[in-house]
């Protein structure tokens, strides 16, 4: 019974990062003392930190929001980006903002060759820069301590000059209106980077559906193709319908479009 508890609070502690004792407790269903006791091994290993009255894996303390929201829902968000990934070819032009979807993308991308790349993200930057030939182009500006990306003025004007054959971003929210972010400076950026696609496409998975989000991007005719995990609630669906927008529904082995065909 023990080593299934300390399976089960790695299981956690992998999903949700660091992690209260209480909450610990709560979960398993046993008392905060049992808690402690079984997390005593697992810190006097090295496995797991003791903070401030929580614990969390030794690797993932202290790291930034945005690698823990690479985390979350990460099977979800890789389907999404191999989807993705099958539109573009050898030598195509792609841009993406930034964003814990559009880093699974360029993970995706890791097998195609000669690409130009535009971000203002430095982890799809790293990801893709440097190698089967592609050239990558970062917009600059002052990088954001939590997600490493090039916002502002300078970022915008910089990849307003590009046309590209894939505009790719991701969604922070979306309802029957359009797609929507929770940053000013974000939706900004996002509105520009689909003005710069031949082909422009959203990817998001299912737990940004029915979100409201604080700024604007876009309406869905702003766009040709949403990418996602699941099916929309209906009228998401109808909106994109209307907007003749493709959905594609990653891992279903065939693009359907919004209209129903």
């Amino acid at each position: 019974m023990l080593s299934k508890r300390h399976t089960e609070i790695m299981r956690i502690l992998a999903d949700e990062g660091t992690v209260t004792i209480s909450r610990l407790a709560a979960r398993l269903g046993v008392s905060l003392e049992t808690v402690r006791r079984d997390v005593r091994p697992l810190t006097e290993s090295g496995s797991v930190l003791k903070i401030h009255g929580a614990v969390g894996l030794a690797g993932q303390v202290g790291e930034a929001p945005f690698q823990r929201r690479m985390r979350e829902n990460s099977d979800s968000k890789r389907r999404i980006a191999r989807e993705m990934a099958q539109l573009i070819h050898n030598g195509d032009s792609v841009m993406l903002d930034t964003g814990t979807t559009t880093s699974f993308v360029a993970r995706e991308l890791l097998g195609h060759r000669r690409l130009t790349v535009v971000t203002n993200s430095s982890d799809i930057a790293r990801t893709l820069a440097t190698v089967n030939g592609n050239k990558v182009y970062m917009a600059g500006g002052e990088l954001r301590s939590d997600s490493g990306a090039a916002f502002g003025v300078s970022a915008i004007e910089f990849i307003s000059r590009f046309t590209v054959n894939h505009a790719v971003i991701s969604a922070g929210a979306m309802d029957a209106s359009g797609v929507m972010d929770f940053d000013l400076e974000e939706s900004e950026f996002a509105r520009m980077v689909l003005s710069c696609g031949e082909r422009k496409l959203v990817v998001s998975d299912h737990t940004k559906f029915d979100r409201r989000g604080l700024v604007t991007v876009c309406d869905y005719s702003a766009f040709d193709q949403l990418i996602t995990d699941r099916d929309p609630p209906a009228h998401i669906s109808a909106a994109l319908a209307a907007a003749d927008t493709q959905l594609t529904i990653a891992g279903a082995g065939q693009s359907e479009a919004a209209q129903g065909e």
